[in-house]
């Protein structure tokens, strides 16, 4: 796809992109057997997020924990394709799908019949020891998959030193992007802290400058979002945007336009 242009998905300087949390769907440990339930829940925080302001919604399968490394089961793409299609409905919002753990192909698929973006993938290149075990990237077959849909209108952001990981060799972080890009096709990069919730440092910000366009994937707050924001080219914000700054709890309407007024500001 080469080189994404934000502006032309969003149409702003600076898109917010804000993930809707989906609780745990059908055969995760936690799902409480109301698929009904999480998809009102959905629908709900999608449109307080809309109504907030945020410039694109990606859908992520958050509550499935523990996680499977690359294929996930068919009642986990199932179910989700169909909180996507309820939440289509009340939004017209761009979307894009993130199908945990590293599960790109069914991601890809989602976003691609939903009429998404985008797809967010962690491992796209290298290979990272994380909570599920060695996961190693995914980028020869899903470039493949992309190509045979004919899906090359679906962007890939890709993590760089994914989050909840590390690499099984340490590199700059400048060398990983470089060979994501050159030699994994990414079109856009993902730089976040080492949790969810903890934000990427200015330096990685900075070392990725001009390689793509740049999103912050994790930590962005009120309190540092004029500082880091302008290092980059976009952000993923759950956290902030969540009553008592949880990722897992519903959406804060008031935590989202505070959010939004200091992301405009920024805006030239």
């Amino acid at each position: 796809m080469g080189r994404v242009d934000l502006r032309k998905i969003f149409s702003v300087e600076f898109p917010i992109i804000a993930p809707v949390v989906v609780k745990p769907l059908p055969g995760s440990p936690g799902y409480a057997g109301d698929l009904e339930r999480v998809i009102a829940a959905a629908v709900k925080d999608a449109k307080l997020l809309d109504e907030g302001g945020v410039d694109g919604l990606s859908f992520e399968n958050l509550g499935d924990a523990p996680f499977f490394k690359n294929v996930a089961p068919p009642e986990t793409i199932a179910s989700l394709g169909r909180v996507i299609g309820e939440v289509r409905r009340a939004s017209s919002l761009p979307i894009g799908v993130n199908v945990l753990r590293n599960c790109a192909s069914a991601s890809l698929a989602l976003s691609y019949v939903h009429g998404g973006r985008w797809i967010r993938v962690n491992v796209l290149t290298e290979a990272y020891v994380t909570d599920q075990g060695i996961i190693e990237g995914t980028a020869a077959d899903l470039m493949r998959y992309r190509r045979m849909l004919g899906a090359e209108g679906v962007a890939v952001f890709a993590d760089v030193h994914v989050k909840h990981a590390a690499p099984l060799v340490q590199r700059p972080i400048r060398e990983s992007a470089l060979d994501m890009v050159e030699r994994g096709m990414a079109d856009a990069l993902i730089v976040t802290g080492p949790r969810t919730g903890s934000p990427p440092s200015g330096e990685d910000l900075k070392a990725l400058k001009g390689l793509k366009e740049v999103l912050i994937g994790s930590g962005l707050d009120h309190e540092n979002a004029r500082s880091l924001l302008p290092l980059a080219d976009g952000a993923i914000v759950a956290s902030c945007l969540r009553k008592g700054g949880n990722v897992m709890n519903p959406v804060d309407p008031q935590r989202v336009r505070s959010f939004l007024s200091i992301v405009r500001s920024l805006r030239r």
